[in-house]
This record gives C-alpha cells, sequence and structure tokens, in this order.
C-alpha cells in the first residue's frame, strides 16, 4: 500500500465533467440551475426586444414576487429604459413572462477604452495618383478636398523616410 493509495477513490471522480451534469446533482444546485436558466432566457428575450445599444448594456435579475429587476450600466440607459418600460413589460407578459412590474436600478460596470481611431495610410505611389487626380479635374470643392488629402499623405510618407 503506497501513501497516494486513500486518494485513490478521489482520483478518478476528478475527471472534467458538464457543469448541467454538476448541477442537476443536489436540490441546491437544480435551483442554482433553473435561476441560470432563467436568466439566460430572459436576456435572449431582452436582446429580441430591446434595441442593441440597449440589449448589451442590460443585465436581468431574478423575478421576485412578480418584479424584474434590470440593471443598466449607467443613468443615461436607465433612463431610457425607464422610458419604454411599459412596452417592454407588455412584450415581457405576451412572451409568457411572470411579469407586472419592473424595477429599473444602475449598476456600473468598468469604462472601457474605445478603440483606437483609425488612420489612414496612403501609399507614396497613391499620394502622387490621388495629386495627378486632383491636377487634372477644374477647380472644384472635389478638387481642392482631393489636392488637400494627397498634400497631406505626401507629406507624411516624406516625413517616415
Amino acid at each position: 500500500m503506497n501513501r497516494f493509495s486513500s486518494f485513490s477513490k478521489f482520483a478518478s471522480a476528478r475527471r472534467p465533467q458538464p457543469v448541467a451534469e454538476v448541477l442537476g446533482r443536489t436540490d441546491a444546485f437544480a435551483a442554482l440551475r433553473a435561476g441560470v436558466e432563467q436568466i439566460a432566457a430572459l436576456e435572449r428575450d431582452l436582446a429580441q426586444l430591446l434595441p442593441d445599444y440597449l440589449a448589451s448594456n442590460v443585465e436581468p435579475g431574478f423575478i421576485k414576487d412578480g418584479t424584474l429587476t434590470l440593471f443598466a450600466a449607467h443613468g443615461a440607459l436607465a433612463a431610457r429604459l425607464r422610458q419604454v418600460q411599459d412596452r417592454l413589460l407588455s412584450s415581457l407578459q405576451q412572451r409568457g413572462w411572470p411579469v407586472r412590474t419592473l424595477a429599473v436600478k444602475i449598476r456600473l460596470r468598468d469604462v472601457q477604452e474605445p478603440p483606437a481611431p483609425k488612420q489612414a495610410r496612403m501609399s507614396p505611389a497613391g499620394a502622387a495618383a490621388l495629386q495627378a487626380l486632383s491636377r487634372s479635374l477644374p477647380p472644384s470643392p472635389l478638387q481642392a478636398a482631393l489636392a488637400t488629402m494627397a498634400e497631406r499623405h505626401g507629406k507624411s510618407t516624406d516625413q517616415k523616410k
């Protein structure tokens, strides 16, 4: 008998298991699973009922005593959610949700840095072609815009040399 023999019965039980299987084993986990499934179904319905900018920034809570709590990412979204509250409540009821009222609360999220603005880069050949095109056009706003763009891109490629 080696020093690990008493743990061998636990070693075989340590294989990876699907979450659904684990959550179905006990009553407490079964209740948790039902809650998770309810939230997931609510998220799907909210994604269909709300505009994209609202749906991606609103998280549903649990339904308690006929009241569904919705958490908005910030105050402006909460205000907009309150404006569409009656329509949303009616739509949720039509889909079979046992909801009589909605409570809107704010749950602040960390601010995500906006993506860096795109910075177009033009090759020297492209800038030269743009410059030639602007020279071939009669004076007009388009001709002036093309000349300015060609000059700006021509300078940026010259500076890198």
